[in-house]
């Protein structure tokens, strides 16, 4: 359990930490409200490629949880903000969902519907990844274009169980062009990391990362110094801990469990 004095911000992951599906995991609202009263920093940092920050913001909305849109970091976004900051004059051939373009469309970035054109290939989760999407996919990159990708996860939690995710289709692109992925922009890269401490303004041993996977939201806190919090409502569970030699800092059922009950007492 984690003393609430010892951090000045608290990062959130959504799927399988905050909610699965449309139900909100136990303890999210009170540990929620509990930071709000203490006048701590709040951030909800999520790997999803198929929604906009303010889809986000209102999806937490309809659950009781009130979110600033400046609360919230969601892979288009972030991707917008990686080629704006690096490749501004980038002509993007996206292979994902409409969240991405809307998220380039705010900042003005250029797409292209036409692989030959394009001089980055930027890969999302897209539910209607189709065999011509491949190969369009494919020749670009073959043509010389970036392979980037928004998010490393393979599979997302859903009620129902998982679905597979980003890195299944990047994946597949890199397969069929022979090319490798140049990057990935998503948790746990340290460019992911240097914008939330960005928007925060702290230091980073000040600011503790709660989420349910080892592979993006730990090792989020191991590349960037933050400290580092599993909750085992989601992917994770205490037995990969041990399989894959990522450990964090706290371990907890879920968010009822964050605190101990001297921090909330003194609250």
């Amino acid at each position: 359990m984690v003393n609430i004095n010892d951090f000045d911000a608290y990062c959130f992951d959504l799927d399988g930490t905050i909610y699965v599906g449309s139900e909100l995991l136990p303890g999210v609202k009170e540990t929620l409200d509990l930071l709000r009263r203490q006048n701590k920093k709040v951030l909800f940092i999520t790997n999803t490629p198929t929604q906009t920050r303010e889809e986000c913001q209102q999806r937490l909305q309809t659950m009781g949880i009130i979110a600033e849109l400046e609360e919230v970091i969601t892979a288009p976004f972030i991707s917008a903000v990686y080629f704006s900051e690096k490749f501004p004059d980038s002509c993007v051939y996206i292979v994902g969902e409409k969240a991405i373009e809307e998220e380039f469309n705010r900042f003005a970035l250029k797409m292209t519907e036409n692989p030959m054109e394009a001089t980055h290939v930027l890969v999302g989760l897209d539910r209607s990844f189709t065999y011509e999407k491949l190969n369009l996919a494919m020749n670009a990159v073959r043509n010389g274009a970036k392979l980037i990708v928004t998010n490393p996860d393979p599979s997302c939690p859903v009620p129902e169980g998982y679905i597979s995710d980003t890195l299944a289709i990047a994946k597949a692109i890199e397969v069929a062009s022979g090319q490798t992925i140049n990057d990935v922009i998503g948790k746990p890269s340290s460019f992911y990391g240097n914008k939330v401490l960005e928007i925060l303004k702290i230091t980073s041993n000040r600011c503790l990362i709660i989420g349910d996977r080892l592979e993006t939201d730990i090792m989020l806190g191991k590349t960037n110094d933050f400290h580092t919090c599993l909750v085992l409502t989601g992917v994770s569970s205490k037995e990969d801990v041990e399989q894959t030699n990522i450990y964090p800092d706290y371990i907890v059922e879920n968010l009822q469990s964050l605190f101990n009950r001297v921090s909330i007492l003194g609250a």
